[in-house]
């Protein structure tokens, strides 16, 4: 268990960062690094917890970045930009963030000294657009250059490689996870589940973009939270990367349309566009090394995860941004 530890978040408003707040706060100091572009944590009870202190500021300010982590015990990297519509809109952005913000991160709490573990988050897109049972040394994909879905990919994939080099070179105790999409109450942005249930909560037509058989394995947030808490507890994290994801909870992107359109009651119409760049036509993952090495196991199956996720979209639902254009009908 982790207690009495200062804890440095970057994109600590965030969706899945927020969730782990809720574990951490009551135990340990919290720091909140972010630019606040979304803030998950306002909406929760621990946006005024006494021991969350909360700082705007950007990973691309190394002086500032460092400055603020001074003391941090454990570091967590969540910043980056994510989500296709994002990614297309600023690929620059993307990388830059991505890539520069991870570096300065790492080269932070390398400098202070006092870290004893640096959790980053890498994303399961590394592996292309094949990806069936997939473990940690499978083959990293990068993409053809141009292709604006693996301008995120590589960009992530590069401060994976960065991440391991710090833990090769300078002793840094690092751990990368790989999440394979979650979803879940919190969650603010581009997912594709959150925005079929807010457009089936209003009746509204859900897109698809692509022909809808797109494979895809879900892991529900408290399940992702449960993987980063072993993976920060765990002696065996150390230098590693771990898949994190429910192997279960498979479906294609149509019939997920349709579970969710069942779970909200609605009779809102499934309607396809063309894809808006390369897709990922199966991504499901082999779990066994962070089951084996740390202890991770899934346990919210897709039907309880999409009815908790409906109850708290129905009740947040006027709090969150709107949609992006691409998703509108």
């Amino acid at each position: 268990m982790i207690q009495g530890k200062t804890i440095f978040i970057t994109g600590g408003a965030g969706f899945i960062a927020s969730t782990l707040i809720a574990r951490l706060a009551d135990r340990n100091r919290i720091v909140v690094y972010d630019n606040y572009t979304r803030n998950t944590l306002a909406s929760t009870p621990f946006d005024k917890h006494p021991n969350v202190v909360q700082v705007e500021g950007d990973v691309l300010d190394v002086e500032h970045l460092k400055k603020h982590m001074q003391g941090a015990h454990v570091v967590v990297h969540a910043a980056a930009i994510a989500g296709i519509e994002s990614t297309v809109r600023n690929p620059v952005q993307t990388m830059r963030v991505n890539m520069l913000g991870t570096a300065n991160a790492l080269e932070a709490a390398h400098q202070i000294g006092s870290v004893e573990r640096f959790l980053e988050f890498s994303t399961s897109e590394v592996f292309g657009s094949q990806a069936f049972k997939v473990n940690e040394g499978s083959q990293a994909v990068t993409g053809a250059v141009g292709e604006a879905r693996w301008t995120y990919a590589v960009s992530k994939l590069a401060g994976e490689h960065l991440t391991h080099a710090y833990f090769k070179q300078f002793g840094l105790p690092t751990v990368t996870l790989r999440p394979f999409n979650v979803y879940g109450p919190g969650q603010t942005g581009e997912g594709a589940l959150s925005i079929f249930i807010r457009k089936a909560l209003k009746g509204e037509d859900l897109l698809i973009f692509g022909d809808g058989t797109q494979i895809r394995a879900w892991c529900f947030v408290d399940d992702m939270v449960d993987g980063v808490m072993c993976a920060l507890e765990h002696p065996n994290a150390i230098g590693e990367s771990f898949n994190i994801g429910n192997a279960r909870a498979v479906t294609t992107i149509y019939g997920l349309a349709e579970a969710v359109c069942r779970v909200v009651g609605t009779k809102s119409r499934i309607l396809f566009r063309p894809a808006l760049s390369a897709d990922i036509e199966l991504r499901i993952p082999n779990v066994d090394k962070a089951t084996e090495h740390i202890g991770f196991s899934a346990a919210v199956d897709l039907e309880e995860g999409l009815r908790r996720t409906v109850k708290w979209i129905a009740e947040n639902e006027h709090t969150l941004p709107a949609l992006a254009p691409i998703f509108r009908t």
